[in-house]
């Protein structure tokens, strides 16, 4: 059965959050303070917080600045995943994703629709993992951030929910960057 298992350990993560906006600044931010106090509350680490105009180089690098730092665990980004001309989030984390998450994205569009039902298909909210880093793209709604944290994230990024979790595959997550192993002996047939 699934759900937090109490005897476990909790593992804080180190989560950035980075609020992608053409308009709103840290003050205005409120999409970016509802991750902050959920993931806070939860007993993770705000381990950075930006906001970046909608612009796919410079997200795509702000994401590579925090994939390169072993101070940041995780990304949340939120905003830019829209249809519009200006939403190109999901196109700055393709530049430095290396596995796609595709069922983070079907399972927030699936809770975003038992509260915005069909408009929830608007939104290309998506998930991957890049060089031992979690990201995560949501919508710039505080609807949107709610519903993808305590939908998703909440248990997801606890160490001790059960039967597994994003935060359990964390020293895994660079197996393929590892040296490959040498076995037996090397040579030709003499």
């Amino acid at each position: 059965m699934a759900g937090i298992d109490p005897s476990l350990p909790f593992l804080p993560v180190r989560i950035a959050v980075l609020t992608v906006s053409d308009t709103r600044t840290l003050a205005e931010d409120r999409s970016g303070d509802v991750l902050v106090e959920r993931l806070t509350a939860a007993g993770h680490v705000l381990a950075d917080r930006a906001i970046v105009p909608d612009d796919a180089d410079r997200i795509a690098d702000h994401l590579r600045a925090w994939i390169a730092d072993a101070g940041v665990d995780a990304v949340i980004t939120t905003g830019g995943t829209g249809v519009t001309g200006r939403d190109v989030t999901p196109e700055a984390m393709d530049r430095v994703v290396e596995k796609h998450i595709p069922g983070f994205g079907e399972l927030f569009r699936w809770l975003s629709y038992q509260t915005i039902g069909t408009s929830t298909i608007q939104s290309r909210a998506t998930a991957g993992v890049a060089d031992g880093t979690y990201l995560f793209a949501l919508p710039g709604s505080t609807g949107a951030c709610k519903d993808a944290w305590d939908g998703i994230l909440a248990t997801q990024l606890d160490s001790r929910h059960r039967p597994c979790n994003f935060v359990e595959l964390m020293p895994r997550l660079r197996e393929h960057l590892a040296a490959p192993a040498t076995g037996g002996t090397t040579g030709g047939a003499g």
